[in-house]
């Protein structure tokens, strides 16, 4: 069965939009804890284990996907993760913590891997020419899947309780996750031009001289490390800086607790449309000016959170740096492509997933023990805008190698 390219996007949409629903976990967490006696930090660390096991998962599944297809282990992230979300329910109800951590955390992180790089490969394969929008309308579900989540989880928690609610939850995750992945596949050879197979941005300039890099040949690249570092940087600020919003706004600009929820919810919208916009963006500007603006961008604003007390200017602030944080996991896979090529691609980007994993763990820590030693966000958004910082100064060496590798192929093409 020969299937449309847009198809496959749209499947690879509504499958980050069931895995997305992992950014809702604090809806559950007063639910949880009103049933159990587990605390409030022990609940959030299923997430944090949850994070951990999608980065360290999404490397061993990337090299599944091109070896076995997508399909594959788009079935397999369906089992783990609906799997893992109804055995969520039966750990609440039994109430054994190391059940919750292995159920959601474990299983349902491998299930999160297993299916963030399911489509992203595939779909910039069937998008050869805006590999930068392609993917950040896939990456874009993944962003906006809480909205969509967090109020049915209200309703259901109101209605059948916070059990049943996972029951319900991961039945359904299953059922239209294992049907999207039908749906996602690779094209044939003759379903897309051969010759399109460059974004505009990079037409000409191959850094790997045209080659199609294997995972295990990309990994030993100073590229890949350079970029797996400003991946790192970009999620460990973002991810420190979600956990805080809230708090950090009443600090800084004297907030009410309702208007820094509803600020929350306002950013995770540019959490997700940063995912597209910028990606979007990076078609044109291409992948290395577009990082260099993000980073330049996002050093400046967390700075300045410091002074910025109209919580006007200080939500605008927070909504631009959060859809940087969006553009890290749209851009990177394209970027990856622009390098290395497509055909590894999709094992190639889950071993750059390897740095959410950990910036999951580290970026929370950095903000919980800054803010517990010296009892301010101050010091916090110092340290996360020196990080910031050093990523500009990594994204203008790997744009200096384009300059340099675009200069020889004109030069070698006019002698």
């Amino acid at each position: 069965m020969r299937i449309n390219r847009y198809v496959v996007a749209t499947a690879g949409i509504i499958f980050h939009l069931m895995i997305g629903s992992v950014y809702a976990w604090s809806v559950y967490s007063q639910s949880i804890q009103a049933q159990t006696n587990w605390s409030e930090s022990a609940i959030t660390f299923a997430f944090s284990i949850a994070i951990f096991f999608l980065g360290m998962s999404a490397a061993f599944m990337g090299r599944l996907v091109e070896r076995f297809g997508p399909r594959v282990t788009g079935t397999i992230a369906s089992f783990c993760y609906g799997i893992g979300t109804i055995t969520t329910g039966l750990a609440i109800h039994e109430q054994q913590l190391w059940l919750l951590y292995l159920a959601y955390g474990v299983l349902g992180g491998i299930g999160l891997g297993s299916g963030y790089v399911t489509p992203v490969s595939t779909i910039i394969k069937w998008f050869p020419k805006r590999r930068g929008l392609a993917t950040g309308c896939a990456i874009m579900g993944f962003g906006f899947a809480a909205i969509l989540t967090s109020p049915i989880a209200h309703i259901l928690i109101d209605r059948v309780g916070i059990e049943a609610t996972f029951y319900i939850l991961g039945t359904a995750y299953f059922i239209v996750m294992i049907i999207a992945a039908q749906f996602i596949r690779p094209p044939k050879a003759d379903q897309v031009n051969a010759a399109a197979a460059v974004t505009p941005a990079a037409a000409g300039v191959s850094l790997m001289n045209g080659q199609q890099l294997t995972a295990n040949q990309a990994v030993k690249t100073r590229e890949f490390r350079l970029l797996w570092l400003m991946l790192f940087i970009n999620i460990t600020c973002g991810i420190g800086l979600v956990a805080a919003a809230a708090p950090m706004a009443q600090e800084f600009t004297a907030m009410s607790a309702t208007q820094a929820a509803l600020m929350v919810g306002v950013i995770g919208i540019f959490n997700g449309l940063g995912r597209l916009v910028w990606a979007t963006v990076s078609d044109y500007l291409g992948r290395p000016t577009t990082f260099s603006v993000v980073f330049t961008v996002e050093a400046i604003l967390i700075l300045s959170l410091m002074v910025l007390h109209v919580p006007a200017l200080f939500t605008i602030a927070l909504c631009i740096i959060l859809s940087g944080y969006g553009a890290g996991f749209s851009v990177i896979p394209a970027y990856l492509s622009d390098i290395f090529g497509t055909k590894d691609l999709g094992a190639i980007h889950g071993y750059v997933l390897t740095a959410w994993g950990i910036a999951g763990l580290v970026g929370p820590v950095i903000l919980s023990i800054s803010h517990q030693l010296l009892h301010s966000y101050n010091s916090t958004l110092v340290i996360f805008g020196i990080l910031e910082l050093i990523a500009l100064t990594v994204s203008f060496v790997i744009r200096q190698r384009f300059t340099q590798t675009a200069a020889k192929q004109t030069n070698m093409a006019a002698n």
